[in-house]
C-alpha cells in the first residue's frame, strides 16, 4: 500500500493550497519552483505550514477532498491544532446547515 501527505501551503496573497501528494519534498519544491501552472504558480512564494502523513494514499486523498471543502477558520484550527475548535466549527456549521435547510423548504412553493 503506498502512503501519501495532505498539506496546506500559504500563498504569497495569504490564501491557502490543499494539495496530496506521495513525495512531499519533490511536491513542495514543484509548487516554490512553479513547475505546474496551477493555483499556486501566481501567488509564489509559498510557504508549507501543514503535513499529515497518511499510510494509504487513499485516506490521504479523501482526506485533501474534506478539507478543500472547510471554511478558512476551521483549517486555521486543523492547522493550530486546535481540535476542540475544530470540533465546535464542525457542529456550528451543521446547526447552521439545518437551518438553511428548513428556512428553504418552508418558502417553497404549494
Amino acid at each position: 500500500m503506498k502512503s501519501g501527505w495532505v498539506y496546506i501551503l500559504e500563498c504569497s496573497d495569504g490564501s491557502y493550497y490543499t494539495g496530496v501528494t506521495s513525495d512531499i519534498d519533490s511536491r513542495f519544491a514543484e509548487h516554490r519552483q512553479g513547475v505546474h501552472r496551477g493555483y499556486t504558480y501566481s501567488r509564489r512564494p509559498v510557504k508549507l505550514i501543514w503535513t499529515e502523513e497518511f499510510h494509504d494514499i487513499q485516506q490521504a486523498i479523501d482526506m485533501e477532498k474534506r478539507i478543500k471543502g472547510w471554511r478558512r477558520e476551521k483549517k486555521e484550527a486543523l492547522m493550530a491544532g486546535n481540535f476542540t475548535l475544530l470540533q465546535e466549527l464542525s457542529k456550528s456549521y451543521k446547526k447552521s446547515e439545518r437551518k438553511d435547510q428548513v428556512s428553504q423548504s418552508s418558502t417553497g412553493s404549494d
